[in-house]
């Protein structure tokens, strides 16, 4: 029985997997001079509609880390959500590499709007404080809810006028862009994002994910701080390789339209369960829900998941791209069979 605890337990898509034998072939130069990286920087070019510089990291934690860097220096601080991965499960990465303070902040739903963000604006100029330098946005968001267009326009709009840089963590991000029905430069290129977090690990690749810089300004430092983070491959075809096996034929809108119906489909057969409250709207690949305390163990032991917050005894519940409705159906029997 596959588990539900999150969309990076699951396998190598099989085309991810035919993709990593294909790189194998052969020879290749190192660190990022092999034909597979440069055809894959093409097709991310395209993709966004921009003369982007693109760089392959190992993990999500570094890719958020790299991605705010340039915009950065000791005495400045991000302004995030409260529940960001970025705030709450980076181990303080982000302070200790780059020496900045977070500055999280609460919000409905798990997302940001302009009103929450301006209270920390009022210091600007007061050489007592952290001075803001960038807003950092979640898209999909921690608890699977989604920014439209216009509410991302907004905020990156007011923050560029507070002169505040604006960076993505999508590691769920072509998730976001298959729901709104947006290409990847919809939600970026097109409303002046300044760098983004372009996740892999969750969505059907082995591991790695892409930091994309849409600043020219500020990028062309990118690749020192790469190295200096330890998150330069010497073999990088095998992280590019995915990545175009993840682009061609837009196997990445083809995975994300499924672990959203999965979800849709698990949420559809769970809301009407009267002991299931349901927290969130289910709007990317995952649910979010309230259960009776003695039932977590059991139905954990049926299918592995998240508890989200032990206080109120909320879970996670992930779709991966190999979820299925059997899965589903079975996990829902077993939550039935505890009333």
């Amino acid at each position: 029985m596959k588990s539900f605890g999150s969309d990076n337990h699951s396998g190598i898509h099989p085309k991810i997997l035919e993709s990593l034998t294909a790189a194998s072939q052969g020879h290749a130069p190192s660190y990022g001079t092999d034909e597979v990286t440069k055809n894959v920087i093409k097709k991310f070019q395209q993709a966004f509609d921009a003369d982007i510089d693109v760089h392959f990291v190992f993990n999500g934690t570094a890719a958020n880390v790299l991605a705010l860097r340039p915009f950065v220096e000791s005495h400045n601080s991000i302004i995030c959500h409260s529940g960001a991965h970025l705030n709450i499960d980076e181990c303080g990465a982000p302070e200790k590499h780059l020496g900045t303070k977070l500055i999280p902040l609460d919000g409905p739903d798990g997302k940001l709007r302009i009103e929450d963000i301006e209270h920390a604006l009022v210091r600007g100029g007061d050489q007592h404080y952290s001075q803001p330098k960038v807003l950092s946005l979640t898209q999909p968001t921690e608890v699977g809810t989604l920014y439209s267009v216009d509410e991302l326009r907004s905020l990156i709009d007011f923050a560029h006028s507070k002169g505040l840089f604006v960076h993505i963590d999508g590691a769920r991000f072509a998730v976001a862009c298959a729901k709104l029905n947006c290409s990847f430069a919809d939600l970026t290129t097109k409303l002046g994002v300044d760098s983004l977090s372009f996740g892999g690990t969750k969505n059907g690749l082995l591991y790695g994910e892409a930091v994309i810089c849409f600043n020219k300004t500020y990028s062309k430092q990118m690749r020192y701080y790469r190295k200096q983070f330890m998150q330069l491959p010497s073999k990088m075809r095998f992280l590019s390789a995915q990545f175009e096996a993840y682009l061609n034929e837009d196997l990445w809108r083809k995975i994300a339209l499924h672990e959203i119906e999965m979800a849709q489909y698990l949420h559809q057969h769970v809301k009407d369960i009267p002991q299931v409250e349901v927290l969130y709207p289910v709007q990317a690949n995952s649910v979010f829900a309230k259960l009776p305390k003695e039932w977590i163990k059991p139905l954990r032991e049926h299918s592995f998941f998240y508890v989200w917050d032990e206080n109120e005894w909320s879970v996670r519940w992930m779709c991966s791209y190999d979820s299925n409705r059997t899965d589903v159906d079975s996990f829902v029997a077993a939550i039935k069979a505890l009333q």
